[in-house]
């Protein structure tokens, strides 16, 4: 199913996750904090600029071999793999797919090598799933726009280099643009405190009176909203990577317990309870990365000029529905793995309880169940033949 080369990254990225991530997840859990040292030794292997063509500095992976990286390093750790998730999925992707000569010469490389970090600046306070609520406004200069509005759950917004700012660019349109954090106006506010994923700087950020050059405008003006929602498409299918990858740690701990832990003279292994757990937690993973490569294929094929975003093989419902089942099974295995240790999964001691915590946040960002399932439905009424929203 792999390729040679596909599998040898798969690998390297395995090793990378047990030997940099895995043993210190915990600590920048409690810590609330990644030690920045890890993003360097992720550049320095080309982790940040998977997505980017090789004639911009990049690795030029192709989807696969994106998301078998990705489902690897969420194995070690979530919180470090949704900045790289964020940073090489949606931001990179819209400055691929719509940045000017200009603009990728100016940022594709940067972005590759990890000399800036990418975030994703869309929900608002009072527009979080309804992103075209959004209340963030651009005004037109003579020779560019100001930005005013306020940014909720801003991954990687402390930190990054390069922003992607959804604004209003007039009543009935949204405009993308590239913001430099340090920029006059740009503030960063609030960490916000999360269940999961306690490691990943999350923020909100405050726009009050940035502003942006033409050089800053992404695309058309009028076409934000259209933009903000491919890039979700991506985002998604990298979701569901990372959400396998927690589901395969917490498998992978919950074995191994079950096959020390004695109880009654037995190891928990040799009860059928435990079995039929074990093996359900297994048959889900397998489920759930299929799907997750499935939608893969169909976002390489629109990537190739043969695919579709529509329909229910399209980018879109396929994106939903990986992110759908992979984020739901990976809280449920991660939930079992908790029954298995027992008292023992319930302590901070030992790592379950995390994944438990890192799976659910993965049927909230990005979208929720709720609006996948709201997804899917408009995919197949569509296919139906009924136009609906």
């Amino acid at each position: 199913m792999f390729t040679t080369e596909q599998l040898e990254i798969q690998a390297l990225a395995r090793d990378f996750s047990d030997r940099e991530l895995r043993p210190h997840a915990g600590s920048w859990d409690e810590a609330r904090s990644v030690d920045e040292a890890v993003l360097a030794k992720l550049s320095e292997l080309g982790f940040m600029g998977m997505l980017v063509p090789e004639a911009h500095g990049g690795l030029g992976f192709d989807v696969t071999t994106y998301l078998l990286a990705l489902e690897e390093l969420a194995r070690g750790d979530a919180a470090v793999t949704l900045t790289v998730a964020i940073h090489s999925g949606p931001v990179t992707d819209l400055v691929l797919a719509h940045g000017s000569d200009e603009q990728k010469a100016r940022w594709l490389p940067r972005l590759a090598s990890g000399e800036v970090v990418g975030a994703f600046a869309l929900s608002e306070p009072g527009a979080g799933s309804d992103a075209a609520a959004l209340g963030t406004t651009a005004d037109r200069l003579s020779d560019g726009w100001t930005l005013r509005g306020t940014k909720r759950w801003v991954t990687n917004g402390s930190r990054a280099g390069l922003a992607v700012v959804f604004a209003r660019t007039g009543p009935e349109a949204i405009g993308a643009f590239l913001v430099e954090p340090g920029a006059p106006g740009y503030r960063v506010l609030a960490r916000e405190r999360t269940l999961g994923l306690r490691a990943s700087e999350t923020v909100s950020v405050e726009l009050d009176g940035v502003t942006v050059g033409d050089h800053g405008l992404l695309g058309d003006p009028a076409d934000g909203f259209k933009y903000a929602l491919q890039a979700l498409d991506v985002g998604r299918i990298g979701i569901a990577a990372q959400a396998v990858g927690i589901a395969r740690a917490a498998f992978e701990y919950g074995t191994a317990y079950a096959m020390e832990r004695r109880q009654f003279g037995r190891a928990l292994a040799d009860f059928g309870a435990t079995r039929a757990k074990l093996a359900e937690m297994h048959r889900r993973i397998v489920g759930a990365r299929a799907l997750t490569h499935e939608a893969g294929r169909a976002l390489q094929r629109l990537r190739d000029g043969t695919g579709s975003r529509a329909g229910l093989d399209g980018v879109t419902a396929m994106a939903a529905a990986a992110k759908l089942e992979a984020s739901e099974s990976a809280t449920w295995v991660a939930d079992e793995a908790v029954q298995i240790f027992g008292g023992y999964g319930y302590m901070r001691d030992y790592p379950v309880e995390k994944l438990l915590r890192d799976a659910k946040g993965t049927e909230i960002y990005e979208g929720t169940s709720e609006i996948m399932r709201h997804v899917i439905a408009r995919e197949v009424l569509r296919a139906a033949g009924r136009s609906g929203q």
